[in-house]
């Protein structure tokens, strides 16, 4: 049974030293345990680890796990941060890395695009320069830099995403206003913030038309969706009952999940069997956010293996395998 894992990162030290010296809102630290960490004025919500930066180390991980090809995509803050020529160049600096590191592995890796979103005509030349270069998808996060995926001023992104027929990662990034919802303490940005920041992304996504619009858009969001198979009857309730819900789309939310997928990373048996029912076997994916601390393919491995046959080679790698078209 194949296994293919689309959510799982990779960096590289051009890149973070970029990000310290350029960003003006992010900079590195070190958290309790000792390791330099992306923070964003107080807080710490991503930890480097050793594995981000080691293909060696990443195939060698892939071998002992059982997994036999890796997407790989650059994780957040991305590079939607900077001037448009510093964007531009982290965008340049981590396409070229992945591409590099699929060609000495050809049969193990793959990549999605980063691409700067924030400066959309440059987004796009990126777009056409990262597919020449073999890129398989894009990587967006959950906001750009506090502006929602579905602001007008990324219409023209978009549509040239659309019109390639390209699945896009869904990330989720630090929410808006964390500061103000007590939520920089216990790590509660990466446990609560980024499933709320996907969550939030996609239920805008639904409600706001996007999907009528772009019609060929695949759209994975990461960590199962954030709450989105817990929602889902929430919003349909919501577009039944309020007007306003009506007002951007004719059709029950829950009629759109056709167009998203969501990986398996959900720690839970329960909460992969919700995802499952809710969201159709056909649209979940094999991912693990393997080289973070909390990505452990085994273990990801394992909790997909427990699904019942069909499933579990569908989720494993056959979706996969049809949605990238490898």
């Amino acid at each position: 049974m194949v296994a293919i894992d689309i959510h799982t990162h990779m960096l590289s030290e051009a890149w973070v030293s970029l990000l310290a010296n350029e960003s003006g809102h992010y900079h590195l630290g070190y958290v309790p345990s000792g390791d330099r960490a992306v923070f964003k004025a107080d807080t710490a919500f991503m930890t480097l680890t050793d594995g981000m930066f080691d293909y060696d180390a990443r195939i060698a991980a892939m071998d002992e796990a059982g997994v036999d090809l890796s997407i790989v995509s650059l994780t957040c803050p991305n590079v939607f941060w900077g001037s448009a020529d510093v964007s531009n160049k982290a965008a340049q600096l981590m396409n070229d890395d992945m591409r590099a590191a699929q060609d000495k592995h050809p049969d193990r890796l793959r990549f999605f695009a980063s691409i700067p979103w924030q400066h959309p005509a440059l987004a796009i030349r990126e777009l056409d320069r990262a597919c020449e270069l073999g890129a398989v998808g894009v990587m967006v996060l959950a906001n750009i830099d506090g502006v929602s995926l579905t602001d007008p001023v990324f219409a023209d992104v978009w549509a040239a995403i659309d019109e390639r027929e390209l699945p896009v990662l869904l990330h989720p990034s630090s929410p808006i206003g964390v500061e103000n919802l007590d939520m920089t303490r216990f790590h509660l940005v990466w446990s609560v913030g980024f499933t709320f920041d996907t969550t939030l992304a996609l239920a805008r996504m639904i409600m706001d038309g996007f999907f009528d619009r772009y019609r060929n858009l695949k759209v994975i969001g990461g960590h199962a969706g954030g709450y989105l198979p817990f929602l889902i009857g929430r919003l349909d309730a919501g577009f039944r009952s309020f007007e306003s819900c009506r007002e951007r789309i004719d059709a029950l939310p829950s009629s759109y999940l056709k167009q998203v997928y969501v990986d398996s990373i959900v720690y839970a048996p329960e909460a992969l069997r919700l995802t499952v029912e809710t969201m159709g076997h056909e649209n979940v994916l094999f991912g693990t956010d393997y080289p973070h601390k909390n990505g452990d393919m085994a273990e990801i491995r394992e909790l997909v293996s427990q699904l019942p046959d069909e499933q579990r080679a569908a989720v494993m790698g056959g979706n996969a395998q049809r949605l990238f078209a490898l």
